[in-house]
């Protein structure tokens, strides 16, 4: 029950409520490409995450459908507030798909703010940041997860060195950054073969990026 709530929040959060009524086939059903930063304050408590998601290009295309409100071929922040508001609504629902802890301990998360949609080079891009309910104080290490663990939507952390940064971070403050592997042949194979609205069994494999922050 658990999986299958969490696949309808995805449907609602990720725009794919249109798609269920048309034969599909295949998971992950999204990708996005992201990146993130770890942002202090200025006494050296993590306040927030910034998260920066870019969607593939199909679903790009079909996500942004009739937004040209103005009808000049391009999509503006404001004719995609909407979209923004409704990704905002729904992605609590889902946790951000994003997992905070600080010394072995889940942290909450607060209300999002400065949440911005942008489509460029048939890219739409999704920048949001989400605070931290209580700030962590006194830094040792602060862990991350990104990414949905059901594989309904693939997270890729771009491969470059500002993948997940710290922002205003004290001296020596260090990220190391853990990619998920890739799944093996049979197991790609067999999602391909799922219907949509299935929801597999991804328990066993590590489909999630996870990063490490550690402040001397």
């Amino acid at each position: 029950m658990k999986r299958r709530a969490i696949t309808a929040a995805l449907l609602v959060a990720l725009g794919w409520w249109a798609v269920l009524s048309t034969p599909a086939s295949a998971h992950p059903h999204v990708f996005v490409s992201a990146r993130a930063e770890i942002v202090f304050g200025p006494d050296g408590a993590v306040t927030a995450l910034k998260h920066i998601w870019s969607f593939d290009e199909a679903y790009s295309a079909y996500i942004t459908q009739g937004l040209d409100k103005n009808g000049d071929g391009k999509l503006t922040p404001d004719e995609l507030v909407d979209l923004a508001k409704v990704n905002m609504e729904s992605l609590p629902e889902v946790g951000f798909f994003t997992t905070a802890k600080a010394n072995g301990k889940a942290q909450e998360f607060g209300e999002p703010t400065e949440a911005s949609l942008s489509f460029e080079n048939k890219i739409l891009t999704l920048t949001y940041t989400l605070p931290l309910k209580t700030p962590i104080k006194s830094v040792r290490s602060v862990g991350l997860e990104i990414g949905d663990p059901t594989y309904f939507v693939a997270f890729d952390i771009i491969d470059a060195p500002d993948a997940v940064i710290t922002r205003d971070a004290p001296k020596g403050c260090v990220v190391r950054v853990a990619r998920p592997p890739k799944l093996d042949a049979a197991t790609q194979l067999k999602l391909a073969q799922e219907d949509i609205t299935a929801t597999p069994d991804m328990s066993g494999f590590q489909v999630t990026t996870r990063a490490l922050v550690a402040c001397p």
